[in-house]
């Protein structure tokens, strides 16, 4: 009895103690193996990256010479979707808006949409497509592109599709479309588009996102015209990054990079389709995610056009050329006659009167009298001979001699006045403005 009387049960917190820090101790360990596990998995996204970079530059050029081999075979013949009997060029805008607001609301990359268009452009060079199932083709193009080249989740399902086409088309419908396109371009889905000759374009570059937004905006709508749907996409990518750095007053590259090889014609084209975008693409480059980059060209577009009306409006302005003594140089000054005669070096001075010719005098004398018969006043053609002076001539006094060259002066202006001339234009279009 005394040994229960004087037992005392042993406290547990020593227990509840050792249990607590061989937790904690247990929770380090896994903390620390996670992050480990963290570290090891960076350091071979790093290593995955490096190795990455590395053979993407080796095969850069063999990637590059793939893609333009495979650019030039998936192209859209222009001439077979001109003899479509009920789809016409004027449905086009309103199928890509449709498609394109379809495109954002499921997030997608850009290069779906490039893609889903090349899908849409090859099956109708192939087949006959009717009024009524236009839209159902673009549906399944996107389809198909949705699910070749973007994430798994954010493709679109037939449900979603058959709700933004408002019922239009039953569930098998599409399925029966993405089978039939598939079908006709022999499941030959793979297509170089736009974007990705962009990213190839600007992979030396350091990264401009407005420069990219923008190039993206005006291949977008290049989209929406007929000159550009046979267009290369190298092309039609160079031209633009092009473009878009002079809009946004950007260095070009040097002549040695790739994408300043670019074709002016195609450039000048796509600048003239700029200024009329669909409100679509606008509102869509509009938002903050694109740089607002249809804000941006909307303003450059804007400031371009003042200043083209106000060198429309604002005359040339003339300043007049002041007559000044010759001194050697080269001008509109009249020469001014040196008061003591030089030896020229190169030449002799003409005579005063030229030789006895009596074949040029008789020539001048017919010519002369035909004029007269004809009622024009006689017009010396050519170098025509002057009179030869007799030799019983005497020189007249100073006054007869200035009323004789007055009265010279005054039956010239008169016959300037009845028949007046045409300004004598020297050089390249200027107007000699020295006396005689």
């Amino acid at each position: 009895m005394d040994y229960h009387r004087n037992y005392r049960p042993c406290p547990t917190f020593f227990v509840e103690e050792e249990y607590g820090m061989e937790s904690r101790m247990r929770q380090e360990r896994q903390a620390k193996q996670e992050h480990d596990k963290q570290m090891a998995r960076e350091r071979q996204y790093v290593m995955a990256d490096e190795l990455s970079n590395l053979t993407s530059e080796q095969l850069r050029d063999d990637v590059l010479s793939h893609m333009l081999e495979m650019d030039n075979q998936t192209l859209p013949d222009v001439e077979s979707i001109d003899i479509q009997t009920e789809i016409q060029w004027f449905m086009r805008p309103y199928l890509l808006d449709f498609l394109i607001e379809a495109h954002t609301a499921f997030q997608l990359l850009p290069s779906t949409l490039f893609l889903a268009i090349n899908l849409l452009d090859r099956y109708c060079s192939k087949r006959v497509v009717y009024k009524r199932h236009y839209q159902l083709v673009g549906c399944a193009a996107l389809l198909i592109a949705a699910k070749y080249n973007d994430k798994k989740d954010r493709v679109p399902t037939i449900k979603e599709l058959k709700s933004m086409c408002c019922s239009l088309y039953d569930d098998d419908m599409f399925t029966q479309m993405e089978w039939h396109v598939l079908q006709t371009l022999g499941w030959s889905i793979g297509h170089p588009t736009v974007d990705a000759f962009l990213q190839h374009a600007v992979l030396d570059d350091a990264y401009d996102p407005e420069v990219e937004h923008m190039a993206l905006y005006i291949l977008e709508i290049a989209l929406f015209h007929r000159d550009f749907v046979a267009k290369l996409s190298s092309e039609l990518a160079r031209a633009a990054l092009a473009l878009s750095r002079c809009i946004l007053n950007r260095p070009q590259p040097r002549h040695t990079h790739w994408s300043s090889q670019y074709d002016s014609m195609t450039l000048v084209a796509l600048s003239q389709q700029l200024h009329q975008p669909s409100t679509v693409v606008a509102r869509k480059y509009a938002s903050a995610h694109y740089s607002r980059v249809s804000k941006v060209m909307e303003h450059f577009l804007n400031r371009q056009a003042s200043l083209a009306t106000y060198a429309r409006c604002t005359p040339p302005v003339e300043t007049p050329i002041e007559s000044k003594p010759y001194n050697g140089e080269i001008g509109l000054a009249t020469p001014q006659k040196s008061q003591q005669l030089t030896a020229i070096p190169h030449g002799y001075l003409t005579p005063p009167i030229t030789p006895d010719n009596e074949a040029l005098v008789h020539a001048h004398t017919q010519m002369a009298n035909h004029d007269m018969n004809r009622g024009m006043p006689t017009v010396h053609h050519g170098c025509s001979s002057s009179p030869v002076p007799s030799a019983e001539m005497q020189y007249m006094n100073s006054e007869a001699y200035q009323q004789q060259q007055e009265a010279m002066y005054m039956a010239q202006q008169a016959a300037l006045q009845q028949f007046p001339l045409a300004p004598t234009h020297m050089g390249m279009g200027q107007t000699y403005q020295g006396g005689m």
